[in-house]
């Protein structure tokens, strides 16, 4: 078989890329380029790989940017919890290191009931806590 028809059985039938002939067969890509271009079927094979290449190019193009924005929403996520961790903090401290009653009710809502004839919040009856749990907060 002639070099010609082998790299042109390698383009066509195999689908090698020019580069890879070239090194498969010890020749130069200009040399493989010349071949290839005085092939009638060339000029179709060349579209149809660009076309490919084009549709790949977009498949990962997508890919990217849906994990690109993927990633940005749980660094978002993530630096919204930090941030409203820091502020709890902030706001549980306020400076000091007890807890204010108002506080403290504000972080266990679950556990206070609002009595409207007083006006106050009263822990909520078959809850066992410690003896600095305030009972009642006005």
């Amino acid at each position: 078989m002639l070099k010609q028809d082998k790299i042109k059985e390698l383009y066509f039938d195999y689908q090698y890329k020019q580069i890879e002939i070239a090194k498969k067969l010890n020749v130069s890509t200009k040399y493989i380029s010349k071949v290839l271009i005085n092939d009638n079927r060339y000029k179709d094979e060349k579209e149809k790989r660009k076309n490919i290449s084009r549709e790949m190019h977009k498949q990962k193009t997508k890919e990217y940017i849906k994990n690109s924005r993927k990633n940005q929403g749980i660094d978002i996520e993530y630096e919204y919890m930090k941030h409203q961790h820091n502020q709890d903090s902030f706001e549980l401290s306020s400076g000091k290191n007890i807890i204010n009653n108002r506080d403290f009710r504000k972080w266990n809502a679950s556990a206070y009931k609002y009595d409207s004839k007083t006006k106050s919040y009263h822990l909520v009856k078959n809850i066992t806590t410690s003896y600095d749990v305030p009972r009642i907060i006005r």
